[in-house]
């Protein structure tokens, strides 16, 4: 699964792959040193783009990263549950009809990103290691995923407020992505990475569900990614040589890819 992001990138460059993008509200969110590693468990906002019926374009506004659905009526009853909204595996979006995400299935957002992390097992150690990985031709690339949209009491005014929340899809990884992330529970998977015009057409909304299955299942090729190993990445410590988190870190003894243990 994916619970660890990056973005550093400016909010204008948004428009140069959707110049006609309407922002909802002003977007006034820190993209500083802080937006190099965003964790899904913070559930912080995180700006969105969705196609508006209204007005037939797309939009952006800030949503937090995991799903609330719209019939939860206290959010204190949902909050261990809310751990297991972040990401949607793609097969239950259209072929399990009791999931949520298929009550929401046209609910379709991008999440923009500027790459990921995952981690990896290497037999013997006691840490994972963790890699940051992005698209090659893509400094700036768009995750699919679902939005769902909930009225909660506020827990100061018990006034009724809006809350828009997101959820990332993922699928079973390519050959790169499943030798990374090779534990766990989860082992095996990696979010849908799609080429701009397939992240765009995702939105669009006449798609067919045959489309749009064709969509959830395509497969980004190994090839198209880089990566790298990072430092720890889930520590409140800084790096010792004081570089982003995203840069690359020499792990002693880390054998190769696709190999369990060190020479």
């Amino acid at each position: 699964m994916c619970y660890d992001i990056s973005f550093t990138v400016n909010l204008p460059q948004l428009s140069d792959y959707f110049p006609d993008l309407v922002f909802d509200v002003q977007v006034e969110m820190d993209f500083g040193p802080a937006a190099v590693h965003i964790m899904g468990h913070a559930y912080g906002n995180h700006p969105i783009i969705y196609f508006n019926n209204d007005d037939q374009l797309f939009h952006c506004r800030p949503m937090e990263w995991g799903a609330i659905p719209f019939y939860v009526k206290e959010e204190k009853n949902f909050i261990r549950q809310r751990a297991t909204m972040l990401n949607a595996r793609s097969e239950r979006i259209l072929d399990d009809q009791k999931s949520y995400w298929y009550k929401i299935r046209n609910r379709r957002c991008l999440i923009p990103i500027s790459g990921f992390y995952e981690h990896r097992e290497v037999k013997g150690w006691k840490k994972k290691v963790p890699y940051f990985i992005q698209l090659k031709n893509q400094p700036l690339f768009f995750i699919p995923g679902l939005y769902s949209v909930v009225e909660l009491p506020d827990t100061e005014t018990g006034e009724l407020v809006k809350r828009w929340t997101y959820t990332l899809i993922t699928r079973g990884a390519n050959d790169v992505m499943r030798n990374i992330h090779n534990g766990g529970e989860n082992r095996g998977r990696m979010p849908l990475l799609l080429p701009f015009e397939l992240s765009k057409e995702f939105l669009e909304p006449d798609i067919t569900p045959d489309r749009y299955k064709e969509i959830l299942n395509y497969e980004l090729p190994s090839e198209e990614l880089n990566y790298h190993p990072v430092y720890t990445i889930r520590s409140a410590k800084e790096r010792p040589d004081g570089l982003p988190k995203n840069e690359s870190w020499e792990w002693e003894k880390l054998p190769a890819l696709g190999e369990m243990n060190p020479d």
